[in-house]
C-alpha cells in the first residue's frame, strides 16, 4: 500500500513538471539567466592570437562568442567585432582555407560590419613574429575599417600601425606585453557599447 501510494505521487509530480515544462516552452521562457553576448571575436589570418584575447577577456569576466572563422551571417547577433590579426600558415591549414579563402572571408565579414554599422575593434597582439607578407595582407584588408586599433609595440617596427592610424584617422593605442591590452579592451568595451 505505502509503495503504491509513492509511485501514485511520483507520478502526479512528474506529470506536473511534464506539463510546467512543457507551457514554459510553450509561451517561450528562457531557461538561462544570462544574457547573450554583445561581442564577437574572431581571427583574421587563422593564427592562435583570437584565441589569446578570448581567455584575456574572460579573465575581466567580459562575456564574448568566440568563433574562429566567424562568417557574415553572425555579424547581426552582435554590437561589437574583435578583430585579431594576424597571418599563420599552420592556422590555414588547420582549417582548410588558404590564404585568398581567408581574404575572401575576412573582406565579405568586414563588409557586413561596416554596412550594419557594427562597432569594429582591429587588434594585433602576435608582434614582429606576426608582421610579413601574409599578416600584412590580412592587415590592408582590414584595418582601414577599424573604429579602433590595439597593438602590441613589437608589431610596429616600421611605423605601419602609426601610418594606417593618421591615414584612416583611426585611435590607435599600443602595449608592450598582450596582457596589458586587456585593460586597454576592456575599457574600450565600456565606452562604446550600450
Amino acid at each position: 500500500m505505502y509503495n503504491r501510494k509513492k509511485t501514485k505521487i511520483s507520478s502526479i509530480l512528474i506529470n506536473g513538471l511534464l506539463v510546467t515544462l512543457f507551457l514554459l516552452l510553450l509561451t517561450g521562457v528562457a531557461f538561462s539567466t544570462e544574457e547573450a553576448p554583445q561581442i564577437l571575436i574572431t581571427s583574421i589570418g587563422q593564427s592562435p592570437d583570437a584565441r589569446m584575447i578570448n581567455v584575456l577577456l574572460s579573465r575581466y569576466q567580459i562575456s564574448a562568442a568566440y568563433e574562429q572563422l566567424a562568417t557574415p551571417e553572425m555579424v547581426k547577433n552582435f554590437k561589437m567585432i574583435i578583430a585579431v590579426v594576424g597571418g599563420s600558415s599552420k592556422g590555414l591549414g588547420a582549417a582548410g582555407i588558404d590564404k585568398e579563402q581567408e581574404l575572401s572571408r575576412s573582406k565579405a565579414l568586414i563588409k557586413e560590419v561596416k554596412e550594419l554599422k557594427v562597432n569594429l575593434l582591429v587588434m594585433h597582439i602576435g608582434g614582429e613574429a606576426r608582421r610579413g607578407a601574409l599578416s600584412d595582407a590580412f592587415l590592408d584588408a582590414v584595418v582601414p575599417y577599424a573604429d579602433h586599433l590595439i597593438i602590441v609595440e613589437s608589431g610596429n617596427p616600421d611605423g605601419y600601425f602609426n601610418k594606417m592610424s593618421e591615414e584612416y584617422k583611426i585611435p590607435l593605442q599600443s602595449v608592450e606585453k598582450i596582457a596589458e591590452s586587456g585593460e586597454l579592451v576592456k575599457d574600450y568595451i565600456e565606452k562604446n557599447l550600450e
